[in-house]
């Protein structure tokens, strides 16, 4: 047997290496995709194969994760339960796609991933499994009895490690879980389970790694210019970018004054609710500045008509759907909705807030003529219209009054 494990070097997906070779007789191969979570990649291939892979590939991600994940969303607009900006979920995608290919490419049976029985990631790697190759076997230790029984927690976790002469750093365990990647970083678990427990406070500074809290983010607040394409954020201060510049650049812009920080209660597809904080500096930048560019340039119709798609799409990236047909038919009329979101978006960033600061486009579908509380010069609109116009819009409502008064 051949399996293809997600690993990070981590005492965690060391064990899982190394029980998986064990337990199934397999040939194990490792797996870790940089998509921009700053970890320490140097060296990860040698203790990989010490660990005892076959091999271990480590993919940089990153530019594809930006452009064909990050950027497509942000055109949708999607924001989970309005507050989330999808950063873990978004990732889970392609990172299970990235394995499904080296696991066809090596001839694999099955994929295996450390995600727990109680979380969404466990869902979101395997309905991209049978989305992409359904041939492939998928295997969770955490959802056996047998892992669970063995490795009831950390400290049987260090013995099996030394017992199997596995280098790992037995530290003591955080308050609390973190991920990152090119979106944001996310802190769950641990203290943070308290849903009163102040994240935001003095002591609690420390946690935080993309922002500075926003009273301490500078005095002056600092304008940033955005430039679109079709919905699509192609420069940043004049500056022409990728959309993995792009992310970087607004991340850096956005940590120093504190903006892009979510701390919420949110609803788990496994049936339970869960905090989380986030810290996504860059993607609330974008979002913000999206949103005002189409403000400008997009239809009123076609606009509602994505609005109103907006908690479907985004709970279809929250829950694993990815690459479901349905949401990619969404995101063919969200294409199709972009085509016009071109110009320019002006922000100013100060102590933790994005506010808009001006907006131009070629394509501007605001005419201050029509619009001009003064004479219109266009004559294109007679207010004298609008008495028919309520009159009739008030006409079922004049129906219902009345019979509701007899």
């Amino acid at each position: 047997m051949k399996i293809v494990v997600a690993y990070s070097g981590g005492l965690d997906t060391s064990v899982l290496l190394n029980w998986l070779k064990e337990t199934y007789s397999a040939e194990v191969i490792a797996f870790c995709a940089d998509i921009g979570q700053e970890e320490e990649l140097e060296g990860l291939e040698e203790k990989a194969l010490k660990t005892g892979a076959s091999k271990c590939y480590i993919d940089n991600l990153q530019e594809e994760f930006a452009r064909d994940f990050i950027f497509p969303m942000m055109q949708a607009g999607a924001i989970y339960e309005g507050q989330y900006f999808l950063g873990t979920s978004i990732a889970r995608p392609l990172i299970a796609k990235r394995m499904v290919d080296i696991a066809k490419t090596e001839g694999a049976d099955a994929i295996a991933h450390g995600a727990t029985g109680k979380g969404n990631d466990q869902i979101r790697f395997e309905l991209t499994a049978a989305a992409l190759a359904p041939e492939l076997e998928v295997i969770a230790p955490w959802r056996q009895e047998r892992f669970r029984k063995q490795f009831p927690g950390r400290s049987e976790m260090i013995a099996y490690c030394a017992e199997h002469g596995i280098n790992v750093e037995a530290s003591a365990k955080k308050p609390y879980s973190m991920d990152r990647n090119l979106l944001h970083i996310s802190y769950e678990s641990g203290i943070l389970e308290d849903p009163w427990f102040d994240a935001s406070a003095e002591e609690n500074k420390g946690m935080f790694k993309l922002s500075v809290a926003p009273e301490d983010a500078p005095n002056e607040p600092e304008y940033v210019e955005l430039a679109f394409e079709q919905g699509n954020c192609v420069a940043v201060n004049g500056e022409k970018l990728s959309p993995l510049g792009v992310m970087k650049k607004l991340n850096a812009l956005g940590g120093r004054h504190g903006v892009g920080r979510v701390d919420m209660v949110e609803n788990r597809f496994v049936g339970m609710k869960s905090r989380g904080v986030y810290e996504t500096p860059g993607g609330a930048i974008l979002h913000f500045a999206h949103r005002q560019m189409e403000s400008l340039t997009m239809d009123r119709e076609v606009m509602h008509l994505r609005d109103s798609l907006i908690p479907k799409y985004a709970t279809l990236v929250y829950n694993g759907f990815w690459f479901a047909p349905e949401r990619e038919a969404i995101q063919a009329l969200v294409t199709e909705s972009q085509k016009n979101v071109t110009g320019d978006v002006r922000v100013k960033l100060y102590k933790g807030n994005i506010i808009a600061a001006g907006r131009r486009s070629p394509v501007s579908l605001y005419n201050p003529h029509i619009a001009t509380m003064e004479a219109d010069p266009t004559q294109a609109y007679n207010q004298d219209d609008a008495t028919g116009f309520i009159r009739l819009n008030a006409l079922r409502l004049k129906v219902e009054a009345r019979v509701a008064g007899q």
